[in-house]
């Protein structure tokens, strides 16, 4: 009996100093755990430049008069929704700048009445980039915006018809901005379609006009493009957990910090300003540079290579929407980033436009042809590095483990705010 009771005092004695020892290897893995949530004051610093409460106004537009006329932006929201302002009837720009999906479509290429061989990218804050479209081909979100109208898959339609448009569904809130349209009803002034244009009957029409009808439609297009970039420039990011959590640290709140995110995605946030060397273009409150970099992106399948921002740089100097073109409400001192364009550099020959991260995690696929389908596919690309299929990639390896590509991606899922609803 007095045995029976030896041994099982010892098995409780044996059991205490296992709970103990079990305890403290779990307060080993816990203190570290919690150590996370220490940021050096040059850390926090860096945290609060990616923070969105760092983010400014919306930089002024000079070269749209009407950038930030309430009206032109109510104006602009209706031309965004509008599916006749199409060839077939059937697209308007939200067919793929989707709001629920954060003003992307969830497909590689852009689907218009054909399809184009490019990613969607999103709306949300573009408003701050000052360049438009993966190869920055548009110096303002207005230029921008009458590329597709014209493009022939995606919206197919043209600028006279367009005007035609304006003047029987839109007269009035175009008269109320811009004063009167000219006069469309003079069918041997103003045909049903012309522009210039790579279509033959297209452009053939254009030429049959005056040139001053030719002005007062360029005049009506132009402007068409300045009310849908005053909508656009009301789409702002929203603040995501990760904005969320910033601000509890800079607010010294530790305990709601240590709410907001877990130990994986903070460890990735270490790693995305660390090792991982994402900060280096993905930088600021928008989390871009809004610059262009060639990161050896492999081409899609069936697609011919881009040549990048050295295509862009061509076509911008070009466009008769530019800055400094006759369209623009830009004294010309005013267009520095025009003025002072970079036309050389190694990154420019295959460089495409550092995208924002801001809700990234739900608006895949990934690339300026949607090469990548997801996240984990777009971090292995960065951590392994290699060989630029057009110019000179300016990547190296990064050495990630695979535990730490998952911390990385865990982060990533951290900067997703709330999906607009238009």
């Amino acid at each position: 009996m007095r045995d029976r009771k030896l041994w099982i005092g010892i098995i409780i004695v044996v059991l205490i100093v296992l709970i103990v020892l079990i305890g403290l290897a779990g307060m080993a893995l816990i203190v570290p755990r919690l150590g996370e949530q220490d940021w050096s004051a040059s850390e926090r610093a860096t945290l609060q430049s990616l923070w969105i409460g760092s983010l400014g106004p919306v930089p002024p537009d000079p070269s749209n008069r009407v950038a930030d006329d309430p009206r032109a932006a109510a104006f602009g929201r209706q031309l965004f929704f509008d599916t006749r302002f199409s060839a077939n009837g059937q697209v308007a720009c939200a067919t793929c700048h989707q709001p629920e999906r954060y003003f992307t479509d969830g497909r590689p290429f852009a689907v218009g009445v054909g399809q184009l061989p490019l990613n969607t990218i999103t709306l949300i804050g573009a408003s701050y980039s000052p360049w438009q479209t993966w190869n920055g081909k548009a110096d303002s979100q207005w230029s921008q915006a009458l590329i597709p109208l014209e493009n022939p898959v995606e919206h197919g339609g043209d600028r006279v018809h367009y005007a035609h448009l304006l003047a029987r569904h839109y007269r009035n809130e175009y008269e109320a901005l811009f004063g009167p349209l000219p006069p469309l009803e003079e069918v041997a002034r103003f045909p049903a379609h012309a522009a210039p244009s790579q279509n033959e009957m297209l452009q053939a029409a254009w030429d049959a006009m005056a040139p001053e009808d030719q002005e007062a439609v360029n005049q009506v297009f132009a402007n068409m493009g300045k009310a849908l970039a005053a909508y656009e420039r009301t789409l702002l990011p929203s603040a995501s957990r990760f904005d969320d959590y910033v601000e509890a640290v800079l607010g010294g709140k530790r305990a709601a910090a240590a709410t907001l995110l877990s130990a994986d995605e903070i460890a990735g946030l270490r790693l995305f300003i660390g090792k991982g060397r994402c900060i280096n273009c993905h930088n600021g409150p928008l989390l871009t540079n809004y610059e262009f970099h060639n990161t050896a992106i492999p081409g899609a399948p069936g697609v011919p290579l881009e040549r990048g921002r050295i295509a862009g740089v061509e076509l911008l100097q070009n466009d008769p929407f530019n800055c400094l073109g006759v369209y623009s409400d830009a004294a010309p001192e005013q267009c520095t980033g025009l003025r002072f364009l970079v036309t050389e550099g190694t990154t420019l020959e295959g460089g495409f436009k550092t995208a924002t991260l801001h809700n990234i995690a739900a608006t895949a696929p990934y690339m300026h042809t949607g090469q990548f389908q997801s996240l984990r596919q777009v971090i292995e690309h960065y951590d392994a590095g290699g060989l630029a299929l057009i110019g000179h990639s300016e990547l190296t390896p990064l050495g990630l483990s695979d535990v730490e590509r998952r911390y990385l991606e865990s982060f990533l899922g951290t900067l997703t705010g709330n999906a607009p609803t238009e």
